[in-house]
C-alpha cells in the first residue's frame, strides 16, 4: 500500500516537475498560455493567470506584433496601464491602436480561435485586416438617453470597438451593411460574435441596441452579458 502511494506521488512529480514531462504544453497546469496552442480544459484557466500579472501578459502576447510604451495617465479615471501600441494579431492586421495588454491578448485569443474559424467555415478564407473606432477613450458610457453617468470601459482601454473586416480574398465587410440577413457574410459575422463572447467578459452587438449598430463592443471588465 506504502508503496503504490509512492509510486503514484513520483508519477505525479515527474509529470509536472519534470524537464521531460510527458504532459503536452497545452495541458501542463505550470506552462503559460499559448495563444496559437490548440484549446484544452485548461485554456481559460492560463488565460486566467496571463490577465491577472502585466508581466504575464506582454509574454503571451510576444506572437503579435506590438509596441510596449509608457503608461498613460489623463486623470484618475483615465489611463492606460500597461500601455502598448497594437497593429496586428494572429493572421489579421489592424490600423495601429493604443490599448491595454490585457484587451490585447484577449482579442489576440478571438482572432486565433473565433474569428478566424468562423470567417473559414462560412466565407472559406481568411481574415486579413480588422477593423476598428477605437479602444481608448476618455469619456462617460453612452446610453440612448444620453450620459449614463459612469465612466466608461473605455476610459482604461478595457474595451474595443470592432467595426468590419477584410478577407484575404479582397472582401471587405462592415458590420452596419452587412449584419442583417442570411447570407453567409450575416452568418460569419454572426458567428463571429458569439465567438467574441468567450474570450471577452461583456460583449455588445447590433442587437444590443442602435448605439452598437455599426460594432461589437467588446469589453474585458464586467461579466456574463453577451447580446
Amino acid at each position: 500500500m506504502r508503496l503504490g502511494l509512492i509510486v503514484v506521488l513520483f508519477g505525479g512529480y515527474v509529470t509536472l516537475f519534470h524537464p521531460k514531462s510527458p504532459l503536452p504544453d497545452p495541458w501542463h497546469p505550470f506552462t503559460p498560455l499559448d495563444v496559437e496552442a490548440p484549446l484544452t480544459g485548461l485554456t481559460k484557466w492560463k488565460l486566467r493567470n496571463a490577465l491577472s500579472s502585466d508581466a504575464a501578459c506582454l509574454q503571451a502576447l510576444e506572437g503579435a506584433a506590438f509596441t510596449r510604451l509608457a503608461p498613460l495617465q489623463d486623470s484618475p479615471q483615465c489611463h492606460i496601464t500597461p500601455r502598448i501600441a497594437l497593429t496586428e494579431v494572429g493572421n489579421a492586421r489592424l490600423p495601429r491602436v493604443e490599448t491595454r495588454c490585457q484587451t490585447a491578448l484577449r482579442l489576440a485569443m478571438w482572432e486565433k480561435h473565433g474569428l478566424q474559424v468562423a470567417a473559414a467555415r462560412h466565407l472559406d478564407t481568411q481574415v486579413s485586416d480588422i477593423r476598428h473606432f477605437s479602444s481608448y477613450n476618455c469619456r462617460q458610457i453612452r446610453t440612448p438617453g444620453g450620459s449614463g453617468g459612469r465612466m466608461s470601459s473605455h476610459a482604461t482601454a478595457d474595451a474595443i470597438d470592432i467595426s468590419g473586416f477584410r478577407t484575404k480574398d479582397g472582401r471587405v465587410i462592415r458590420l452596419k451593411a452587412d449584419w442583417d440577413g442570411e447570407d453567409a457574410t450575416a452568418r460569419f459575422l454572426r458567428d463571429a460574435f458569439a465567438s467574441a463572447c468567450l474570450w471577452f467578459p461583456v460583449s455588445l452587438g447590433p442587437d444590443y441596441n442602435a448605439l452598437h449598430a455599426d460594432h461589437f463592443h467588446l469589453q474585458g471588465s464586467g461579466w456574463g452579458l453577451c447580446r
